[in-house]
């Protein structure tokens, strides 16, 4: 039977084992990062350490390799955390419960933190060793990358001598990335007021999508919960007279919405209306998105008449107005690079307070400009209703180098280990190479990584091989005296 414990590489599961023990969630980081201080202390080895746990491990060079340039090994501490809805796990206290499926590791009823805690294990597994060739060695690990790329902001690398970054953050083995888009994070916000109101109490729970990564998997087309349950009242609003009493879809901004729910007041004389609304509108979006979503489902729960405490009429039409006319998902595809998504927005979090009906989106795009216009765009409708708008996280996107020696060694040493040329792509979605590019003049950048499925859901798996012959093809890079 297989087990953790006989995995190979053995110590780079050693080590992934040794990190999902530690609760490392965005903003949380704090835990990992005295661990990777204590395994630098232990080892003797150089490090430096800032005051948002970004973490720097410096090794040098062994013998023979004292001339070549330093290379620097780069990942991220931090992990999504999203947990299955019958999983009674608190990220804030509890590490992984790591499973071997055949070929794949998961967490049970969790997301995994393959991204990016592989790059962490690869990384010390690497450090740790005293039998693997190398140049001297920087480790970069930064934190809160999963929350705008706030870790990699903020460090102070000046201090570094190396010109060739691996970024070990991609989830798709063979392919090297190249160039990423630049992004920011959106938040609208909508004043609301209460009033009253006396009718049928309904709660409706839309959920069974696909969800996924917002820069991954946005072009997958699959639907977004947050979107859909807008839709849905957009829908109601044109045929039966209601008011909402709560409504909350998803966690985190870059992830695509997977469930959403609403509780709302319908007046007694228009059930027969409402019922005959969700019937259709179950109908319509199960055919609209059978091949991507097939999962999908609307749970009705009637409470009864029963006074509640709901939107007056003016916030309820504005709230709907801005569910109706928001963007989401795709809005340019590149006209220079096949299949890249060039523009993009992902409604990740909506969220109705007591004070506010809140939006979150993940922005995204490798043409600057398009960015700055699509944000505006935001800006000015949710202005227009008499709300505010606030942008933050905002990172610059990677430019594709047309000369690359970087580039050129890792495909010749794919093209010796494996007999076929790696696949060399840009990528929709925000990594820190942009900023690590804007902070190191001449920098190199390449971004690779193993096979990881569903990434930022509780069904995110890690392919067990894939990580083996990545490490494979890591080592060799390293030794690569060009």
């Amino acid at each position: 039977m297989t087990t953790l414990e006989t995995l190979e590489p053995r110590n780079v599961f050693q080590y992934f084992q040794e990190i999902s023990n530690i609760p490392h969630g965005s903003k949380n980081t704090k835990p990992i990062a005295d661990y990777l201080e204590d395994f630098a202390k232990e080892r003797n080895l150089e490090y430096i350490r800032d005051e948002i746990d970004n973490i720097i491990i410096i090794k040098e060079a062994t013998i023979g390799y004292e001339n070549i340039s330093p290379i620097i090994l780069q990942g991220h501490t931090d992990m999504v955390c999203e947990k299955s809805p019958d999983s009674n796990h608190n990220f804030e206290t509890d590490g992984l419960e790591l499973q071997v499926d055949g070929d794949y590791l998961y967490a049970k009823g969790t997301t995994l933190g393959g991204d990016d805690g592989i790059a962490v294990a690869y990384a010390l597994a690497i450090l740790a060793a005293d039998d693997i060739s190398h140049p001297r060695l920087e480790v970069i690990l930064t934190s809160d990358e999963e929350i705008g790329l706030i870790g990699a902001t903020g460090i102070d690398v000046s201090m570094l001598k190396g010109r060739r970054l691996l970024n070990l953050d991609s989830e798709e083995e063979g392919i090297l990335l190249t160039s990423c888009a630049g992004g920011c994070r959106s938040t609208l916000t909508l004043p609301v007021q209460y009033t009253l109101l006396t009718g049928y109490h309904i709660q409706i729970t839309l959920g069974g999508m696909t969800g996924g990564h917002s820069g991954m998997e946005i072009d997958k087309q699959g639907g977004n919960a947050a979107v859909l349950i807008g839709r849905f009242l957009v829908a109601l609003n044109a045929n039966v007279r209601y008011s909402i009493v709560a409504l909350q879809s998803g966690l985190k901004d870059n992830a695509i919405s997977r469930e959403a729910f609403v509780e709302i007041v319908v007046e007694e004389t228009d059930l027969s209306a409402f019922e005959l609304l969700v019937n259709k509108f179950q109908k319509e979006i199960k055919q609209e998105y059978s091949g991507s979503d097939p999962a999908f489902f609307l749970a009705i729960k009637n409470s009864g008449i029963q006074e509640s405490v709901a939107l007056n009429p003016l916030a309820k039409e504005k709230c709907v107005f801005l569910l109706s006319n928001i963007p989401n998902g795709i809005q340019r595809m590149s006209v220079e690079i096949e299949n890249l998504v060039e523009t993009s927005l992902n409604l990740g979090i909506l969220e109705l307070s007591s004070e506010s009906f809140n939006l979150h989106f993940s922005v995204r795009s490798s043409i600057n400009s398009a960015k700055q216009a699509l944000s505006e765009k935001l800006c000015y409708l949710i202005e227009f209703l008499g709300g505010s708008y606030e942008v933050s996280g905002d990172y610059p996107g990677w430019e594709y180098q047309k000369n690359s020696p970087l580039r050129q060694m890792m495909i010749e040493v794919y093209k010796e280990l494996y007999q076929k040329e790696p696949m060399v792509q840009a990528i929709h979605a925000g990594l820190e190479c942009g900023i690590f590019s804007s902070k190191i003049e001449d920098l190199d950048c390449i971004s690779f990584g193993p096979d990881i499925y569903a990434v930022h859901t509780y069904e995110e798996k890690l392919s067990i091989s894939s990580v083996a012959r990545v490490w494979t093809y890591l080592l060799e890079v390293l030794k690569r005296n060009d």
